[in-house]
């Protein structure tokens, strides 16, 4: 249990179920070539949880001290396990991840594409070791790695299979994807932001820079409750463009996402306590799971109900 903890491992089958929705629950049901086999789909997910992992290790074998006063119930690298056990998973995992993709990019005859597992390791590693000392730019960073496991779906399964003759109904299915990703990527980015305010005492302790210590927590809470309506209105507006002939997906999105970002913006307002921004953060966390999973909401309702 102790390795799973430090892995995150409720995170990672997070990031395993969006990524078995978008295959079975959407790109299945839209009758496009794949380029990888269902085997080899399995191994693009083991290789981004892999990734993904690592820097979860690497991220908590620098934040020993921040934990220590943020969360100390949760720590595992100096209590449990050993920091040079630490960095022997993290090699382990990173160098697995990273050989899982170039297998994986000679598949598709693209070599060159086990440069973005490169690069995502090597950003998580930038970033546990220097850029979260920027302000807002580890926001960004892990927002935009969750948004980027969905994208490389599209990069590995339908890139490789676009041919002039299928190009227009490709580019469709991509463009789903990247709308979503861009999803995943607001909702994360609102949830980082409360994250920061629930570990404000750590950061400031140790030096990181985060909006609740730069703007004050008071501040940064009404800034993210006006930036909470962003994500909601472009929602409701790609359902009226998008969507709105699909009732199940319409229906879904509303009261699995709408519903809980309306929530969320309410309970911002008020917030006060390590309570409530944990509860917040969990909220959005849901939001973001379920904004995924109507990907195979759609994908069913565009199948077997659309009209």
């Amino acid at each position: 249990m102790k390795y799973l903890n430090l892995i995150r491992y409720k995170n990672l089958l997070m990031i395993a179920v969006m990524q078995l929705t978008v295959l079975y629950g959407f790109l299945e049901m839209q009758e496009i070539p794949l380029a990888l086999a269902k085997w080899q789909y399995y191994l693009l997910i083991i290789a981004t949880i892999f990734i993904t992992a690592g820097g979860y290790i690497i991220n908590d074998i620098f934040d020993q001290e921040t934990d220590a006063i943020n969360k100390p119930e949760k720590r595992v690298i100096g209590t449990k396990i050993s920091e040079n056990a630490a960095y022997n998973l993290y090699v382990g995992f990173t160098l697995t991840g990273v050989g899982i993709g170039f297998y994986l990019s000679n598949v598709i005859m693209r070599p060159a594409f086990v440069t973005v597992f490169i690069l995502c390791a090597a950003l998580l590693y930038l970033y546990a070791t220097n850029l979260k000392q920027i302000v807002l730019l580890k926001n960004i960073i892990v927002s935009s790695l969750l948004a980027f496991s969905i994208i490389i779906v599209g990069l590995y399964m339908i890139f490789p299979a676009t041919d002039y003759t299928n190009r227009d109904q490709m580019r469709t299915v991509f463009s789903v994807l990247i709308d979503f990703s861009i999803m995943a990527f607001m909702i994360n980015f609102l949830r980082e932001i409360v994250k920061d305010v629930e570990d404000v005492k750590g950061d400031y302790n140790q030096g990181i820079q985060t909006l609740p210590i730069i703007l004050g927590i008071n501040r940064t809470l009404k800034l993210v409750f006006g930036l909470s309506f962003i994500p909601i209105v472009l929602i409701l507006f790609y359902i009226y463009i998008n969507l709105f002939e699909l009732t199940y997906a319409t229906l879904y999105i509303l009261g699995f996402v709408i519903g809980p970002l309306l929530y969320f913006a309410i309970k911002i307002w008020t917030a006060d306590s390590q309570k409530d921004y944990k509860h917040l953060s969990n909220v959005l966390k849901l939001v973001v799971f379920f904004g995924i999973l109507a990907i195979g909401v759609i994908g069913i309702n565009m199948h077997y109900y659309a009209s």
